[in-house]
């Protein structure tokens, strides 16, 4: 790699801004990682097309086939070797892969993340009717959009309410870009302790869970192992960025009344969801892939076993989408890259996108003159790398008096 690595969000650089600063480069640059490590980044919705449709042959999601993280280029301790060394259905390829993602795709089928439905509309309600209405501003973030996600993938699998939050600070330790090596392997140390002793909990007591049902005789057949890092993937993954992508969503809706009039008075919910999608999508950067061969990705050559990650800013590229910085929910989203695409496209994806349709309808339809209680551009947003949306979301539930 010969160009200078372009680093991640600086302190007071939107999404955007950080999006249109690496899109400059061209349509597949070198970015910075933690740790200083340069990792190829496909931007542009061609690069990123097709690298998605080289998964399993062109491209390997297993660190074994990256001579970087093993002959000491990648030093041991670089905070990252927490997720890529780690043994999930994400860095495996093949039957190994197949034979993983059939088991958990048994929780995520259309018909049981439809039935899922009623139960998210309860907690959406329950949350709603426990904001303040002192006329105060309410931040959104703690009281629905961190809430939300984080209950509906918890009570899917069995975690008692007393017990997410643990799960929410081990996560968002694992995204930070300003984690240490020790804090994330501390992090996910503890993860991975807690959800082997709930499977035990599991075994000992089973209940109307997703957890149990992969412990049932005809369940799973995988290892507790296997379980564990399956449970790992399905609850950290479950919520983080549905956390974020609400927040996007809001903030998207408050600032272009005009698309939220449309919405609310053609109820157009699933059209919203798709275009924040592509509009602020809350992924920065998706699990890394390593090439098996010398590869050619829009043009730019890429030698085997580099680093690779696409952006999740790919909806805003103006060379797929001539309007792409336009938020219009009449778009045409049968392209949407959001969740990825090929054997490894997101499996929660429809949760995802149920869950967000389900909490704007109903805080818009409760809430109808909902307001942003600040500037929008002076929102904090986390330092992390793989994960983007507000820290809190101050709001007016109705107009002030």
């Amino acid at each position: 790699m010969t160009e200078s690595a372009i680093q991640l969000p600086t302190p007071g650089e939107t999404v955007l801004q950080t999006y249109e600063r690496i899109r400059e480069r061209g349509p597949i640059v070198p970015i910075e990682f933690p740790g200083g490590v340069a990792v190829w980044a496909a931007v542009s919705h061609r690069a990123a097309s097709e690298l998605l449709a080289g998964d399993g042959t062109l491209f390997s999601k297993n660190a074994k086939n990256c001579p970087a993280l093993h002959d000491g280029t990648i030093p041991a301790d670089w905070p990252m070797r927490t997720l890529t060394d780690m043994d999930h259905m994400l860095n495996k390829d093949g039957e190994d892969h197949r034979r993983l993602r059939k088991t958990i795709s048994k929780a995520f089928t259309p018909a049981r993340v439809a039935a899922l439905e009623p139960r998210i509309q309860r907690i959406t309600n329950e949350l709603i009717d426990a904001f303040p209405l002192d006329n105060g501003p309410v931040d959104l973030v703690s009281a629905f959009n961190t809430p939300l996600p984080v209950r509906v993938i918890c009570e899917l699998f069995g975690v008692p309410e007393d017990e997410q939050e643990l799960i929410r600070d081990w996560t968002t330790t694992l995204v930070s870009h300003t984690s240490t090596a020790d804090q994330m392997q501390t992090a996910m140390q503890a993860m991975t302790v807690y959800l082997a002793e709930l499977i035990e909990r599991k075994r000992r007591a089973p209940g109307d869970d997703l957890t149990t049902a992969l412990l049932e005789p005809d369940g799973s057949g995988l290892t507790t192992d296997e379980m564990v890092s399956m449970l790992w993937l399905a609850i950290a993954a479950g919520h983080e960025t549905t956390v974020h992508l609400l927040g996007n969503a809001i903030i998207t809706l408050c600032t272009h009344p005009d698309q939220l009039t449309k919405a609310q008075a053609e109820d157009r919910w699933s059209d919203v969801v798709e275009e924040v999608l592509r509009y602020r999508s809350s992924v920065f950067t998706v699990n890394l892939r390593y090439p098996l061969q010398d590869v050619t990705i829009a043009g730019v050559d890429i030698p085997a076993g580099a680093l690779i990650t696409w952006y999740g800013g790919v909806g805003r590229d103006p060379e797929h989408y001539p309007d792409a910085d336009t938020f219009d929910i009449d778009h045409d989203h049968r392209d949407q890259l959001a969740f990825g695409r090929g054997p490894h496209v997101c499996l929660g994806a429809p949760l995802a996108r149920l869950e967000i349709r389900i909490a704007l309808a109903t805080l818009f339809s409760r809430f109808p003159e909902l307001s942003l209680a600040c500037d929008p551009e002076q929102l904090p947003y986390p330092p992390q790398f793989m994960t983007s949306g507000p820290l809190c979301l101050p709001v007016h539930l109705k107009p002030i008096a």
